[in-house]
């Protein structure tokens, strides 16, 4: 089965490439010849996730999926959230936010639990669905590793509780995470249609 993953992220791509297996031919939107940036202003996961697979849906026709992740850290009132990608601002990158993130938890101090969220939104024939995940765990007093991507060098998984995302295998990772919850889910949904 063909579908088109609303991202540009090479690293999410092979995630959900090695999760979904292959009985997925995953395509990206660049290689569709859609790059426009598609604005990201719902106030839930849910809702950027839902965003983003209909631009891709409505401008190539063809059955697509997309996911919004976002970290809360309790200590931080659930921040960065929604925000997750653009925590440290517009034009970041994700040292920065991991940056912000470690300055934000040294002033705020309090308990170090963070938990990522994910939902996947998948249009298929016009019809959505949606899929939710959840990764509990803490975020490491300094960066860790240098697998993954993203925030993986400082969270620590509850599964892992010695190692950082970034310290343990891809398929370690894809077996406990957030977004391969949602992605399992989806998979299975379409394997029962």
């Amino acid at each position: 089965m063909r579908l088109v993953f609303a991202t540009g992220n090479r690293g999410k791509l092979a995630e959900a490439q090695e999760i979904l297996g292959l009985d997925y031919e995953l395509v990206t939107p660049a290689d569709l010849g859609l790059d426009d940036d598609i604005e990201e202003t719902g106030s839930t996961l849910a809702e950027n996730s839902l965003i983003k697979a209909s631009a891709i849906y409505d401008a190539s026709g063809l059955d697509c999926f997309a996911d919004d992740t976002g970290l809360e850290v309790d200590c931080l009132g659930g921040a960065p959230g929604v925000y997750t990608a653009r925590y440290a601002g517009p034009h970041c990158n994700f040292d920065d936010n991991m940056e912000k993130l470690l300055a934000e938890m040294a002033k705020a101090g309090g308990p170090r639990t963070a938990r990522f969220r994910c939902v996947v939104t998948l249009i298929r024939g016009g019809e959505v669905r949606q899929f939710d995940g959840c990764l509990e765990g803490k975020i490491a007093l300094h960066r860790e590793g240098r697998q993954g991507f993203g925030y993986d060098p400082v969270f620590i998984p509850r599964e892992y509780p010695d190692h950082t995302l970034a310290e343990i295998s891809a398929s370690q990772k894809n077996a406990i995470s957030h977004r391969g919850a949602a992605l399992r889910l989806m998979a299975k949904y379409l394997m029962a249609e």
